[in-house]
């Protein structure tokens, strides 16, 4: 699809609804009330919202927001925020290699998983809170009011980490009537899903609210070698609330969660199948993968990831109304714990024996906001914010039990291949290049069954204190009744100190092959020439070089002097000095930690953001608004094996004697992002239809891309990404009981300049994953039978154009991850009978017409040639009884 056809959908939407529009402003008052019970819940632009941090109606609202009711979730059974993708079409939710690794992506915008340091570009707010990392937003959605995507930078109201968007999760506030839901779910996969809440009145000042949920599930994967189904799902939350209201001026709302998950996840599938695969399949005895099948959804792994994730915390919301004044104040902590492990190999041959994290994540944070309401056409919102984060993450990855002969598989692969006992036949190879390592520096048995150990690799410890303040603000002139300027600002002041304590127990990757080969070179050198010298038919052994360098003392010291001349020379040239065709298996050197004395382990970043923006009332159903906003990130910290020295402070490190073997430059921490965007918005609002459009043009400067390259992640700044887009949404209800909706999202993303990526220079090229196309389209039908019962019918389709899934992949060329795409076509559906005395039963189901694809790839981890990737999730169904009192 094109532009073009996203403007045809638009227009038929537009002309479908015409007639209702003017059926609508000629009907009798007495005409609505005669409609049923369920039609007057607020559709389209009705539905109030705070994307702007005060309470307005969506049609009301000059920013570009979605908006999924309580209702919209409950039909289409989205329990989570990566069901959330499927009725936004501008957001995009990433699930990766755990449970605690999730991407959140608006507009073609976002980063953040795979690494603590780095904060995500969009920032997801519950009840006000930050919720920093993506471990603590992942967790079942609880008693939701409704969600709010804010699309584009929203620094202007938000005091953290905004640059590409929001997600806003309003929750359901306490009652002082009693009341509550029950829900249970049971669905195939032996899915079995309990919710909960209850609220009600503790005196006449003090309410309360209650909820739980429960979600279990089998895995919907097989593990062929475990004999055991993967890709599981056990997760469990409680959430209680407090609403202390003494006056009618001062409101206070306690919060208190606790959320917990024990899964296994995630599966990996082979995409494409490398030469290492023989060698995986013969150390395994068997298939090690499923080749070339990632949706076959069987894998072989050695041991069960795990993921188990701890997300708890507590808030309290003051509000004090002064008349034409309002102040409000958001305290919250919360705390994460984190503890993952996996089978990174993805194999069923034994080479990474572990590769666990131990993450813990400490948050403060605190919110005071100054409202007005003022009669004339000054008002203002004046805003504090403070952030306080600590993070503690220790990480371990270590050689499984047949990495040495898989490494001996990489060297010889005749050899372990062409064996009756492969493992022996490998850790035969390893051990000959011990010997002829340990040879060239003079004891053949130094490193005997050193290299590639069982239980070696990288023990690995970071800490990361950010602090950061921010002053924002947003002025509103009212220059007619119908005409509204705005003027917003943000301050933020942001410091981060990180240290490491990284320590290599893998002997091989701590050799310099470089000097090793000199010397090798030199040896040669000498035994080949004296062996001339003494008329021998080969190179000199080392007693006849001992007796010539006795008997021609000044001679032998020419020979000599060459040979280390010529080994310097060429100690680089791989065709001279063969050891350093090993370097690619020096898979884990060792690692430089900071600060040091050259590198302080510090950043510290300032900015000043702003927006401005119109908007005007065309007439009382139909608004514009024109906006420039800019937005900001401050620099992320590469908490990882990866960090490494910039270039910049190499020639200092080298020249300090800091520099340990095999270091090379790459990034401790990437920059700040700074976006900007302009943006056209019209919103319309009728009794029975409602739409919203927006046409942009954003960009982000020092865009933070982290790459995974197969052994490891590739944190850089992006020049500049922009993206022009238009977005359409709209409803309408052309009879009674029926509401259709449709959104649609058109991307034109483009590196503007991306010199220093992981591939090179790709600059001028569209950036992978963000599809041109993405539609959600839905109708629901509900008819009541007299009686007041009602059958509700709700399907929804989502739909994201062909896309390029990766930038590149490490090691192949550029054609293979071109030809590597992602389409997701997904259908969902419900049915529910909803009686008097609140009673629902119902069925349901997700990605009914079971669609697959990929939702990333990545090379293979110590595989070249070899490709992986993560499957998207099955067709699910169900049944549902819900119970509203």
């Amino acid at each position: 699809m094109t532009l073009r056809n996203i403007l045809l959908g638009a227009t038929m939407l537009c002309a479908a609804t015409t007639p209702a529009f003017a059926y609508a402003q000629d009907a009798a008052p007495a005409d609505d009330a005669a409609a049923p019970a369920e039609d007057t819940t607020d559709y389209g632009n009705e539905i109030i919202v705070t994307a702007t941090k005060r309470s307005q109606t969506l049609q009301d609202t000059p920013v570009a927001v979605s908006v999924t009711s309580a209702a919209d979730l409950e039909r289409s059974q989205i329990r989570d925020l990566i069901d959330l993708q499927s009725a936004v079409p501008s957001l995009r939710v990433s699930q990766l290699q755990s449970s605690a690794n999730t991407n959140f992506i608006i507009r073609g915008f976002g980063n953040g998983a795979n690494n603590a340091g780095i904060e995500p570009s969009v920032g997801v707010f519950i009840d006000g809170v930050y919720r920093s990392r993506s471990a603590a937003q992942i967790g079942d959605l609880p008693s939701v009011e409704r969600i709010e995507v804010l699309r584009g930078p929203q620094s202007t109201l938000f005091g953290k980490n905004a640059s590409a968007g929001v997600i806003s999760i309003v929750t359901q506030k306490p009652q002082y009537e009693f009341g509550g839901t029950a829900e249970v779910t049971y669905g195939n996969y032996d899915a079995v899903t309990v919710k909960g809440n209850v609220t009600g009145p503790i005196s006449d000042t003090v309410a309360f609210s209650i909820g739980g949920n429960y979600n279990r599930r089998d895995g919907y994967a097989q593990d062929l070698q475990l004999g055991t189904d993967v890709n599981d799902r056990n997760r469990y939350g409680v959430r209680g609330q407090l609403l202390f209201e003494p006056t009618d001026a001062l409101s206070i709302r306690l919060i208190g969660d606790y959320d917990k998950i024990d899964e296994n996840c995630c599966i990996a599938g082979n995409v494409i199948a490398g030469p290492t695969v023989a060698i995986t399949n013969a150390l395994a005895g068997g298939p090690s993968v499923d080749a070339n099948d990632p949706f076959s959804y069987d894998v072989y792994n050695n041991f069960l990831s795990s993921n188990r994730i701890k997300n708890y915390g507590g808030s309290a919301q003051i509000d004090y109304d002064l008349g034409a004044l309002a102040l409000t104040s958001i305290t919250a902590y919360r705390e994460v714990r984190a503890l993952t492990n996996q089978d990174s190999d993805f194999t069923g041959a034994d080479l990474i024996g572990e590769n666990s994290q131990n993450l813990g994540i400490d948050t403060w944070t605190q919110e005071v906001r100054l409202t007005s309401d003022f009669d004339g056409p000054f008002n203002f919102l004046l805003g504090g914010y403070y952030f306080n984060e600590k993070i503690k993450q220790k990480n371990d990855i270590r050689f499984g039990t047949q990495f040495r002969a898989y490494a001996g598989g990489l060297i010889n692969p005749t050899a372990v291949l062409t064996s009756p006992n492969p493992n022996a036949a490998g850790n035969a190879v390893v051990s000959g290049l011990e010997q002829q390592i340990g040879g060239i520096l003079g004891n053949p048995a130094q490193f005997a069954g050193q290299f590639f150990r069982a239980g070696d690799g990288l023990d690995e410890a970071y800490r990361l204190k950010d602090e950061a303040f921010s002053i924002f603000g947003t002025v509103d002139f009212d220059v007619t009744d119908r005409l509204t300027l705005t003027g917003g600002f943000n301050y933020t002041k942001d410091r981060k100190r990180f240290a490491t304590n990284v320590a290599s127990s893998d002997v091989f990757s701590g050799l310099n092959l470089t000097t090793i080969g000199r010397t090798a070179i030199t040896q040669q050198g000498i035994a080949t020439t004296v062996g001339q010298a003494l008329g021998l038919p080969g190179l000199a052994n080392a007693a006849q070089i001992q007796a010539f360098a006795q008997a021609q003392p000044a001679l032998f010291g020419q020979i000599s002097a060459g040979a280390a001349a010529f080994a310097a020379a060429n100690q680089n040239n791989p065709q001279v000095n063969p050891l350093l065709a090993l370097r690619p298996f020096q898979f884990l050197p060792p690692f430089l930690n900071v600060p040091n004395a050259v590198e302080d382990g510090k950043t510290s970043d300032s900015d000043l953001a702003y927006s401005v923006r119109a908007s005007y009332e065309l007439t009382d159903t139909v608004n514009v608004y024109a906006t420039y906003a800019t937005g900001f990130k401050a620099s992320s910290v590469n908490l990882s094996r990866d960090s490494r020295p910039l270039a910049s402070d190499l020639p200092a490190i080298i020249s300090g004697g800091l520099a340990t073997p095999n270091l090379v430059s790459g990034s401790r921490f990437a920059d700040p992002e700074e976006s900007t965007v302009y943006e056209f918005g019209l919103k319309a609002n009728w009794s029975v239809a409602a739409l919203n459009l927006a046409v942009f043009k954003q960009s982000i400067k020092g865009f933070q891309s982290n790459i995974f390259t197969g052994t490891g992640f590739a944190l850089a700044n992006a020049g500049k990404q922009s993206t022009f887009g238009i977005e359409f949404d709209g409803s309408v209800r052309p009879v009674d009981g029926l509401n259709l909706t449709l959104a649609v999202t058109y991307l034109d993303p483009k590196y503007d300049s991306f010199v220093n990526s992981a591939f090179g220079d790709i600059s001028g090229t569209t950036p992978a994953g963000i599809p041109e196309l993405t539609m959600a389209a839905g109708g629901t039908y509900t008819h009541e039978f007299a009686g007041g019962t009602r059958a509700i019918l709700h399907v929804d389709y989502h739909y994201e154009s062909p896309v390029q899934i990766v930038e590149g992949l490490t090691g192949f060329p550029a054609s293979v991850a071109q030809n590597l795409k992602r389409e997701v076509n997904q259908l969902n559906a419900s049915f529910t009978v909803a009686l008097t005395n609140g009673l629902e039963v119902g069925v349901w189901g997700r990605n009914l017409t079971n669609a697959q694809y990929l939702t990333t790839i990545f090379p293979a981890v110590a595989q070249s040639g070899s490709v992986s990737g993560y499957p998207s999730q099955l067709r699910t169904y169900g049944g549902v009884v819900r119970y509203k009192f």
